[in-house]
């Protein structure tokens, strides 16, 4: 039948969701079945079979089957070999199959406790679904979290640092909102472990202000990272934006208490009291997982209030910054200073001779040839960035169900007036 219908993608696809019993019941005849297909021109026959073949559970020892560890190797070795070489034109009919296939080997290798092994893999998965780079797929939250859990960020920040603009539409495939969830939540992971503080904010962010009718666990573990993210950046939490759902704004906040606490008395500017309130609320913030991104917070306070020191002293010992910011040791108040010169937060010297640290003010004089391609370059980002809303709102513009809908609204509005003049005139 596979054979039969090649070239005719959505009866194949009707064909395959319907074989799927069929295809479970002969597990042992599987490998027969993809041996007799041809991996270009059969691409969505050998996706199905590779699915089911994921979802089966390994052969018993007792059977003839090769042991489960070499079992797993063969499996792998298959879906890596369909992965780097299948028809993408194909595998777009199917794409929540083909999500499902990497969602599954996602779990295997994340259970084998080998994700680096499949991060080459849905790099490669994402580009074969991708109309464009802007596009949202149902396989990039399953890098991002291979990502995280390998501790390899770069394969994640190339699509990370690509803002999605749009999703795929698909006939009879609904984009679960989860999905896009989980996206930018692990993406907001991401960008915090590698210190992008700006875009970890957006991300999370993006996480808290979806349209929502009830506060999701995602959007709670977002919000909790979104305090702690906007006390590092900021100094302060951020206000959410207004169009976020007032269900979220307002059933969020009494679930994340121990973080506004800790806003609260990271406002006071007290390090002492900071980091008792750390310690009060440590099993909370570990059970989060958020104990490693509190340390963070206590560390740019005392960054917050060194750079306070700039604003008010041309010169100060090492001894007497440690003193005025509550550091332990004039040695761990040389370490942050040194530190915030290299990440160009403060401008300053040590004379090592007498521990005296003289604070300068900004070089930059913005009239270099740097800056001016800088500029150039952010202002080519803006122009981009309006060409885009210009190209979305005329899409928006010519939709049928917007123009229904506009359409609606404003017969709505002029029969209201007709029968509000009608009964002015009766009275």
């Amino acid at each position: 039948m596979i054979n039969s219908l090649a070239g005719n993608y959505r009866d194949l696809c009707d064909l395959l969701i319907k074989s799927t019993e069929l295809l479970e019941k002969n597990g042992q005849h599987l490998d027969t079945v993809l041996e007799t297909l041809d991996l270009q021109q059969h691409s969505l026959g050998m996706l199905a079979v590779l699915s089911i073949k994921l979802s089966l559970p390994p052969p018993s020892p007792n059977s003839n089957q090769p042991q489960v560890s070499d079992y797993q190797e063969i499996v792998f070795t298959q879906v890596q070999e369909f992965i780097m070489g299948c028809n993408a034109e194909q595998i777009r009919y199917a794409p929540e199959t083909f999500a499902e296939l990497c969602d599954m080997l996602t779990r295997q290798l994340i259970e084998a406790k080998s994700p680096l092994r499949g991060i080459e893999l849905l790099c490669c998965a994402i580009r074969k679904l991708q109309l464009s780079d802007s596009e949202l797929t149902l396989v990039h939250a399953n890098l991002c979290l291979l990502c995280l859990l390998a501790k390899c960020f770069k394969p994640a920040l190339q699509f990370l640092d690509i803002d999605i603009t749009s999703i795929p539409p698909q006939d009879g495939f609904p984009f679960d909102v989860k999905h896009f969830l989980i996206y930018y939540y692990f993406g907001g992971m991401v960008y915090t472990a590698v210190k992008k503080y700006d875009r970890a904010l957006y991300m999370f962010e993006a996480v808290i202000s979806t349209p929502a009718m009830a506060v999701s666990h995602i959007m709670l573990e977002a919000y909790k990272k979104y305090i702690l993210v906007s006390l590092v950046l900021h100094g302060k939490v951020s206000h959410m934006p207004k169009y976020t759902s007032q269900v979220v704004t307002r059933f969020i906040k009494p679930l994340s208490l121990a973080y506004h606490d800790l806003a609260t008395v990271y406002a006071t500017n007290n390090t002492e009291e900071v980091r008792l309130a750390v310690t009060k609320y440590s099993d909370t913030f570990t059970r989060d997982g958020n104990i490693g991104l509190t340390k963070q917070v206590v560390a740019s306070l005392y960054k917050k209030n060194i750079q306070r020191l700039t604003k008010t002293f041309l010169t100060l010992s090492l001894s007497d910054v440690a003193s005025r910011v509550q550091l332990s040791s004039p040695a761990e108040a040389e370490r942050y200073i040194l530190n915030m010169i290299d990440e160009g937060e403060i401008f300053a010297t040590i004379n090592q001779k007498d521990g005296m640290v003289v604070f300068h003010d900004d070089p930059e004089k913005y009239n270099s040839p740097g800056m001016l391609c800088k500029l150039e370059e952010e202002m080519t980002i803006c122009t981009d960035l309006d060409r885009q809303i210009q190209r979305m709102e005329e899409e928006i513009m010519v939709n049928p169900q917007y123009v229904k809908k506009a359409c609606g609204a404003q017969d709505d509005d002029l029969t209201t007036g007709q029968t509000s003049k009608i009964s002015t005139y009766s009275m």
